[in-house]
């Protein structure tokens, strides 16, 4: 079977270069070239939503392709199309651009100007490396082959506020619709996740944090399969060792698991740590859930502006969750609009902790019976958010519309270094 051999390159110099001495390559089929990254990450999101198979085994990276750098596209495509090997062509052949190279996900690097038998060589180790991946993806039952699933945040105003119980019951609404869902505890020094679904673990996302190429084996490894569905990626049980995830590590993480669960749902409780930024920054919607007291509230205008000075997320692409709402409260979801500068979302969630008590206390939150109005809410917030796979024309009867045109989600904003 031929390697397919996609040359992503910007100069046109180097587009003839490059695709005449690839066609000499033995059982190569060089497809048309791209000539920025924006074509070519889609072009191989086209492919992806196909099959797995449509996307070539190689792709070549030219030093000056643009408008994304190089090492910035070689991650992207790494971290949403992991079954594609990349090939960095430069002029620069240190030890420390190759390192960096490998750190970003690339699996060769080729120095310019180009030489046969060390191009030859190079896409026949990396499309043989490409080959191995594919096989071990077909055998697996839970891969979720299309663009790149919807990575959503949820955070705290304040300690105590519900973004964890929020953030459970969006993981669990998205799963029973019929989406494979991951649930992230990336609250590393206190997440509670494992407290509220009752689970004993061994690993963590911490476990996750050393490797530079995360595996789909690997990942399946660190995973927890509950008993709903949900792969859980839990907090460390030691909060010490929350600080080895790195934002870099947190990028790597969820993007890993972005290329195989259609929905990925990320606590990042109250605190913001470079690995919480990281992943606020890189999701398709991020959600601040407060409370409608003052408190909670200044909280929220905190953190927002904190996002907006660090450039991590702009205020209007924040979405505002109100918890425990009742009509007599002084504080209403349109003067917190007016106070954080955020979209509010137009669901918002009941005061009703006796419905939640006992389900709380046992561990056993995704027990919480569908007729109760807290669990009604959340599951109509997952609809807002277009979490939920909608059926027939209407969303599953737990949750709400799965209306995507209700928030208006940003385009994902390139990765930071």
């Amino acid at each position: 079977m031929p390697t397919r051999i996609l040359p992503a390159v910007g100069d046109a110099d180097a587009v003839r270069s490059i695709t005449t001495l690839l066609s000499q390559l033995p059982d190569a089929e060089p497809v048309a070239p791209v000539v920025d990254s924006t074509q070519l990450v889609d072009t191989l999101a086209r492919l992806a939503a196909e099959s797995v198979d449509e996307l070539p085994e190689v792709v070549v990276v030219h030093e000056r392709i643009g408008p994304v750098p190089a090492l910035e596209l070689i991650r992207e495509v790494a971290l949403r199309f992991p079954a594609v090997g990349v090939i960095l062509v430069t002029s620069d052949a240190s030890p420390g651009l190759f390192q960096a190279a490998m750190d970003y996900g690339a699996r060769g690097l080729v120095a310019l100007p180009l030489h046969y038998d060390e191009l030859a060589n190079r896409v026949q180790a990396v499309a043989a490396w490409s080959v191995g991946v594919r096989r071990h993806l077909g055998a697996s039952t839970d891969v979720f082959t299309g663009v790149g699933g919807t990575v959503v945040t949820v955070s705290g105003a304040k300690g105590g506020v519900g973004a964890t119980l929020t953030a459970i019951q969006l993981a669990l609404a998205a799963q029973a619709s019929g989406r494979s869902t991951a649930l992230v505890d990336m609250d590393l020094q206190t997440g509670d996740i494992a407290s509220f679904l009752d689970v004993q673990f061994r690993r963590s996302v911490v476990d996750l944090a050393a490797i530079t190429d995360i595996s789909p084996r690997v990942l399946a490894d660190a995973v927890f399969r509950h008993d709903t569905g949900l792969a859980l990626l839990l907090a460390p049980g030691e909060g010490e060792r929350g600080e080895e995830v790195t934002d870099r590590a947190a990028r790597q993480i969820v993007g890993a698991l972005r290329s195989r669960y259609e929905v990925v749902v990320v606590d990042c409780g109250a605190q913001l740590g470079g690995a919480g930024a990281a992943v606020v920054e890189m999701a398709d919607a991020a959600v601040l859930v407060t409370t409608p007291d003052v408190v909670a509230v200044r909280g929220a205008k905190r953190t927002v502006r904190m996002w907006d000075r660090l450039q991590i997320r702009k205020a209007e692409e924040t979405t505002v969750v109100v918890n425990r709402h009742t009509r007599g409260t002084e504080i209403q979801p349109p003067l917190i609009q007016k106070i954080t500068g955020t979209a509010v979302a137009a669901t918002a969630i009941p005061a009703n902790f006796k419905e939640l008590q006992g389900v709380v206390d046992a561990g056993r939150v995704h027990e919480l019976e569908n007729k109760s109005a807290v669990k009604q809410a959340l599951w109509a917030l997952a609809g807002e958010l277009g979490l939920v796979k909608v059926r027939d024309g209407a969303a599953h009867k737990g949750g709400g519309r799965g209306d995507r045109g209700a928030v208006s989600f940003r385009r994902r904003r390139e990765l930071g270094p």
